[in-house]
């Protein structure tokens, strides 16, 4: 696909630079860095939000009961 794209200075340089030292074309140097980035990226965790607003994790099956919050308590007692 083509398109113009607007890059910092300092990033265009190393961009020339990658793609020089590869024998490969700037946008082919940019399709490879963007997709090596893209792979190193840890996935967001799964927040979702309450209807009041709050954010809230994911249900995991693992409710608190009675007891263990009676245990908890009694930590700080």
């Amino acid at each position: 696909m083509r398109t113009n794209v607007t890059l910092d200075d300092d990033v265009h340089q190393l961009a020339s630079i990658y793609a020089a030292a590869r024998g490969i074309t700037l946008g082919a140097a940019i399709s490879e860095l963007v997709r090596k980035a893209e792979a190193t990226l840890q996935p967001l965790p799964d927040i979702r939000t309450s209807p009041n607003g709050l954010p809230c994790f994911p249900p995991t099956g693992n409710g608190l009961t009675l007891e263990m919050i009676k245990e908890a308590e009694s930590e700080f007692d």
